[in-house]
C-alpha cells in the first residue's frame, strides 16, 4: 500500500471510530505507541473493539498525567489483517520518535516481523497469539506472547474436555475435530493436539477453512460425515459466526464445540443468538463494566465525549482485551523507567527489558483497577509469557455467562515442546541462546 492510500485508510478508520486523528510525537518528549489495526474487511467486527479498548486506555492514562508524567502519543495504521500491509505499517512507524513496542494483532504479521525486530530493537507484544515457541526468551529476545499461546490454549481445552469425560484416560477412542483458519494462526495448535492425541489415544481430525471463512459447506460436510465427539474452533472474524451457523444447519450440538479465545467474544455469537446457546470458548479475561478500570474509562473518557467507539461496547470481551494489552505495554514502560529513569521516554531496548521483568501481582493489578479481570503476570529472561492460565466461558443464548475454574497448561508437556521448537528456530536462523550476562542487560 502506498503512503497516500495508507493515509486515506487511516483517515477513514478514524472517522469510522468517531474520533479525530490523534496527535503524533514530534520529538522524544512523548512515548509513541504505533497501533496496527483492522477496522475494515472481514475481520473488522473483531478487530475494532480490540483497537478501541487500546485507544481508550491510552486516553485514560493521559488524563491521569501519562506514564509518570510522560504523555503518550499514538497513530493507527490500517492493515486489513493482511501481512504485507502490516509490514508496511511497521516500516512506516518504527522510526517515529519515542516508539516503544508493536502489537501486530495478527500471527501472520508477527511471523513476518519476528526477523525484523532484533535488528530494529523493538519488542513485539503478541498477547494470546503469535509463535508458541516464542515463550522461550532465551531464543526469542524480542517476542512476548504474554498470557498464553495457542499451545497453552489447546492444552487447556484438552484438559477441560477430559474433565468433562471423567479423566484423561477417558479420551481414548474419542474423536476430536479441529476446524481451523487455514493460516499460520489456525495451524499453530496442531503440534500440541497431535502430541496430546498420541498420549491419550484420541483421534484428531484436521479440517482447514480457507480465509476469511465465509464458505464452510465442505468443512461441515466433513464434520457431519466424521461425527466427532467434540469440535475445536480455531477461527477469527466472520469465520466464527459462519461456523456456528453451519453447525446449526448440520445439526452439530453447540455444547460440544469449543473455540479458541479469539472465537469467544460478542461479535462471534450475536448474529447467531439463541441458536449458539451452549457454545464454549477459552477466556483469557472477564468481561462486563464492573471492573474499576472500565468504570474509570466510562467516567474519564466516554463521559467527556472522548470515547473511541460506542459506549455500549465498553467492557465487552475483545474491548477489555485491548485494554489489557495496552495496560501491559504501559506497565512495561513504567518498569523500564524504574531502571533507566523515571519520567523519561524509553527506547525500544529499554521497554524490552521492562517487558522481560514484569511483576504484576494481584496487589498491583487491583491498584490498576484490574481486580478479577486477569491473573497475575510475572515474566523473566527464560519465560516471555508470564502466565499460562485460562478459563472456559459459555454462551447462554444472549450473553457470555457461566465461567469455569482456572486451568493451567501442563508445563511437563509444553516446556520440552517449546524448547525443541525454539532450538530448531535458533538453528535455522543461526541464533545463539542468550547468556546470563545478556539476560541481565
Amino acid at each position: 500500500m502506498k503512503m497516500k492510500s495508507l493515509a486515506i485508510a487511516f483517515a477513514a478508520a478514524a472517522a469510522l471510530a468517531g474520533t479525530l486523528t490523534p496527535a503524533v510525537a514530534q520529538d522524544t518528549k512523548e512515548q509513541f505507541f504505533p497501533l496496527l489495526v483492522y477496522r475494515t474487511g472481514p475481520y473488522a467486527p473483531n478487530g475494532t473493539p480490540w483497537a478501541n479498548g487500546k485507544q481508550d486506555y491510552i486516553k485514560l492514562v493521559n488524563s491521569q498525567g501519562g506514564i509518570n508524567g510522560v504523555k503518550i502519543a499514538f497513530e493507527e495504521c490500517e492493515t486489513g489483517y493482511a501481512t504485507d500491509k502490516g509490514v508496511e505499517c511497521y516500516e512506516r512507524l518504527k522510526s517515529r520518535p519515542g516508539v516503544a513496542v508493536f502489537d501486530p494483532q495478527s500471527t501472520g504479521i508477527t511471523f513476518a516481523l519476528t526477523d525484523k525486530a532484533p535488528s530494529d530493537k523493538i519488542p513485539l507484544i503478541t498477547l494470546g497469539y503469535g509463535l508458541s515457541a516464542s515463550q522461550d526468551g532465551n531464543v526469542f529476545k524480542w517476542n512476548f506472547p504474554l498470557m498464553g499461546s495457542y499451545w497453552t490454549g489447546a492444552d487447556i481445552l484438552v484438559q477441560h474436555i477430559a474433565k468433562r469425560e471423567g479423566g484423561l484416560d477417558k479420551l481414548k477412542g474419542k474423536k476430536i475435530a479441529l476446524v481451523y483458519h487455514d493460516s499460520p494462526f489456525g495451524k499453530e495448535p496442531i503440534p500440541l493436539l497431535q502430541e496430546r492425541a498420541k498420549l491419550h489415544g484420541f483421534e484428531l481430525s484436521l479440517i482447514p477453512v480457507t480465509a476469511p471463512g465465509v464458505e464452510q459447506k465442505s468443512a461441515w460436510l466433513q464434520v457431519r460425515q466424521q461425527r466427532p465427539d467434540y469440535v475445536m474452533l480455531w477461527g477469527w472474524g466472520v469465520m466464527n459466526s459462519t461456523a456456528l451457523k453451519e453447525a446449526v444447519a448440520t445439526g452439530y450440538p453447540r455444547d460440544k464445540m469449543y473455540g479458541v479465545w479469539w472465537a469467544g467474544a460478542e461479535p462471534d455469537v450475536k448474529d447467531v443468538g439463541a441458536n449458539a446457546k451452549g457454545y464454549h470458548a477459552l477466556a483469557l479475561n472477564t468481561a462486563g463494566t464492573q471492573p474499576k478500570v472500565i468504570q474509570d474509562i466510562l467516567k474519564n473518557v466516554h463521559d467527556k465525549g472522548q470515547g473511541t467507539g460506542p459506549r455500549d461496547e465498553v467492557g465487552q470481551v475483545l474491548y477489555t482485551r485491548g485494554v489489557i494489552i495496552q495496560m501491559l505495554t504501559i506497565e512495561a514502560v513504567k518498569r523500564a523507567q524504574e531502571r533507566f529513569g523515571k519520567g523519561k521516554v524509553m527506547t525500544g531496548e529499554q521497554v524490552r527489558w521492562g517487558m522481560e521483568n514484569l511483576a504484576l501481582d494481584q496487589k498491583k493489578l487491583d491498584a490498576l483497577g484490574f481486580a478479577g479481570v486477569l491473573r497475575p503476570i510475572s515474566t523473566s529472561c527464560q519465560d516471555h509469557m508470564g502466565s499460562t492460565w485460562a478459563r472456559i466461558h459459555t454462551w447462554d443464548g444472549a450473553k457470555w455467562g457461566e465461567m469455569s475454574d482456572w486451568y493451567q497448561a501442563d508445563d511437563s508437556l509444553l516446556k520440552p515442546m517449546v524448547k525443541a521448537a525454539a532450538d530448531k528456530y535458533a538453528g535455522e536462523k543461526k541464533i545463539t541462546r542468550r547468556s546470563a550476562e545478556d539476560c541481565g542487560s
